[in-house]
């Protein structure tokens, strides 16, 4: 059910999810960062350190999964990420249940979210001018690292 005060606090998760992308980006990282949410508290969150770990599944939503720790069921989480996820972490969603996913954007790179709607996760796109910056920037300056991270080198 929509209040304004819900509203505010769904905003404060992306902004939560953005702060994450911004600090993988001060590392020398991908600018991206998620977050998992149940009964309106982050369990868990995380941004992509593929680069700052040499480790190519170091992306944002799984570094996320891996700091929410062993909770159980995924039911009733969503999973704030600013920008599309990608098959790899579409997968883990799908294989652990979470059931809604929010993400900042998907102009930069497409995803699927079909694959992610044909398995009853409830995808919300913001298309927040924020995210879109920020990954056009990201994507303009180091070409050679994005193609990386998404396998198209």
């Amino acid at each position: 059910m929509y209040t304004p005060e819900r509203d505010r606090t769904m905003k404060e998760f992306m902004e939560a999810a953005i702060d994450e992308a911004r600090l993988g980006l001060q590392e020398g990282g991908i600018p991206i960062g998620s977050v998992l949410v149940r009964d309106g508290k982050i369990i868990g969150r995380g941004h992509n350190r593929r680069i700052q770990n040499g480790d190519p599944l170091a992306h944002a939503e799984i570094e996320c999964m891996r700091n929410a720790g062993r909770i159980g069921s995924y039911a009733n989480t969503i999973l704030f990420s600013t920008l599309i996820p990608c098959y790899l972490c579409s997968g883990a969603i799908v294989q652990f249940g979470i059931e809604k996913v929010i993400v900042g954007e998907s102009r930069t790179f497409k995803g699927d979210i079909e694959f992610l709607k044909d398995h009853w996760v409830d995808v919300e796109d913001w298309d927040m001018k924020e995210c879109v910056e920020l990954m056009t920037e990201f994507i303009k300056n180091n070409p050679t690292l994005w193609n990386e991270d998404i396998g198209k080198l």
